[in-house]
């Protein structure tokens, strides 16, 4: 049987430490919120190539990347506020009371996000360069166009 990245993701939260899963949050909390400033940009690109991209050829292509870039922001908003709330609670790994039942849930929790974190950053990733692609394309095509006249 073929093990999986995710996989071997989720077996190895089993041995990380409070200290290890407090980085990981602090990771994912940091490349979240760059994200949520890049968004700001490719909002601003999307802005200065609306009328190319509404064009009729292209436009429901378009239309389907700019929402989908939309349900991302609203997404991310959702994975900050969760993992911020998980950073916070770790105190029930360190606190020094012994609460199987919350530490277990905590650890459930921390490998519930690994993976939709790390899901969500791999998509976004592809999202982003469908956008590049597309406005690449458009500069290509307005190049073409202006050395034709």
């Amino acid at each position: 049987m073929k093990t999986t990245h995710t996989d071997r993701s989720i077996k190895l939260i089993e041995w990380l430490s409070a200290d290890d899963m407090h980085s990981n949050s602090k990771e994912w909390l940091s490349e979240l919120e760059f994200v949520k400033d890049e968004h700001l940009f490719l909002e601003d690109l999307i802005k200065s190539f609306t009328l190319q991209l509404i064009d009729k050829e292209h436009f429901k292509e378009n239309k389907k990347v700019i929402e989908t870039i939309s349900s991302f922001k609203k997404e991310n908003e959702t994975l900050l506020k969760l993992v911020n709330n998980h950073k916070n609670n770790l105190k029930i790994l360190v606190d020094g009371i012994d609460q199987p039942k919350e530490e277990e849930r905590y650890k459930n929790e921390h490998k519930h996000l690994t993976v939709t974190v790390h899901k969500f950053l791999k998509d976004y990733k592809l999202l982003k360069i469908q956008l590049f692609d597309i406005i690449k394309d458009i500069k290509k095509t307005g190049k073409q166009k202006r050395l034709l006249e």
